[in-house]
């Protein structure tokens, strides 16, 4: 089959590498039918994640079972599946209690399992499933080609945003500021309105992202960022700052200011992934009794709730993908977002 393999920054190739197999008996494998390039994709092809050898990438797919082991019962060959960026055995404490992605036998596509056996990345042909049971969720019947994208969103970036909102406690009546205007802050914009959210503000300097946003139901866009920013907000808001701030950025110049954007006793909801963040602003957190929770989403914890209001189209983040590709063009799709030419790719096998 055809999977994508990073060689160092900047190089991203698809290359022929061996088909997948049922390896437990708690295995499937899946046909992928559309895949895609993540934001955090790109920190190790922009250099700021090490790459040290060659390795399959890619955490995010849907497609349709092919295969599956003597102990796999709850999808069956044919069946259309979404993949959560991670996998999970859905039986331990952990998963019990919602935080799939610290699963005692789980872990991440692109790698090797616990029991050092390959696990394929997302961004290729086919994928072995370790733990089937716990990490696919099938949909009720073979969604058309024009549901893709949104179903896709579910793999990450929209359970990702929901989860930032979710920890972050937005509630009816909530005003609330993301910052991040990449696929996971656009899609808290919907799950905040989603929640119930009166207000909305999202920190985005770049006008195509303004417009997804404001599809997605923001009220108000400042192009500032730092303590500008932050006093264009409070200026706006007439007020200390917003109720909920949802960071979605991972840096320690986004982490400072969504702290410095949350109101006191307000709430900072962080999902993105911490890349250069060296301290906690604890003095401010401390003196302005501003909260702060969050994490690496549990995405399969929330598919089985959103999963039914995009197949029936009242939740429709679709509009973040701005582009699709074969996956022969992966190479272009990575140049594509590290140019901020594209959003985010669609990758079509």
């Amino acid at each position: 089959m055809l999977a994508t393999t990073i060689y160092a920054p900047g190089d991203v190739r698809l290359e022929e590498v061996p088909d997948p197999h049922v390896l437990r008996p708690t295995d499937a494998v899946v046909r992928v039918t559309a895949a895609c390039v993540c934001g955090s994709d790109l920190w190790r092809y922009r250099g700021v994640v090490p790459v040290s050898r060659p390795g399959r990438i890619g955490h995010e797919f849907v497609g349709v079972v092919t295969e599956i082991g003597d102990e796999v019962g709850t999808v069956s060959p044919g069946d259309f599946v979404v993949a959560p960026f991670a996998y999970s055995c859905g039986t331990c404490a952990n998963c019990r209690n919602g935080v799939q992605t610290s699963c005692v036998h789980g872990g991440f596509w692109a790698g090797r399992d616990r029991e050092d056996l390959p696990v394929d990345g997302g961004q290729g042909e086919l994928v072995r499933v370790p733990w089937a049971d716990g990490t696919l969720v099938r949909t009720p019947e073979t969604p058309d080609d024009s549901l893709l994208p949104a179903l896709l969103t579910l793999t990450d970036v929209m359970g990702t945003g929901h989860h930032a909102a979710v920890r972050g406690g937005v509630r009816p009546g909530s005003v609330v500021a993301v910052v991040g205007d990449g696929a996971v802050g656009l899609c808290a914009v919907l799950a905040a309105r989603r929640l119930g959210a009166e207000r909305v503000v999202i920190f985005s300097r770049h006008p195509d992202r303004q417009g997804i946003a404001r599809g997605f139901g923001v009220d108000d866009v400042i192009a500032t960022r730092g303590d500008e920013g932050v006093e264009e907000l409070r200026d706006l808001l007439d007020a200390p700052g917003a109720d909920v701030v949802l960071e979605a950025v991972g840096n320690q110049d986004s982490l400072e200011q969504a702290v410095a954007a949350a109101r006191p006793g307000g709430t900072v909801g962080y999902v993105g992934v911490p890349n250069g963040v060296t301290e906690l602003p604890m003095r401010a957190l401390f003196n302005r009794n501003v909260g702060l929770a969050g994490g690496v989403a549990p995405v399969r914890a929330y598919l089985e709730e959103l999963l039914p209001e995009v197949l029936d189209g009242r939740l429709a983040p679709a509009a973040v993908f701005d582009r699709a590709v074969p996956l022969a063009e992966v190479a272009e799709a990575y140049a594509a977002m590290d140019r901020r030419e594209a959003v985010k790719v669609m990758l079509r096998p």
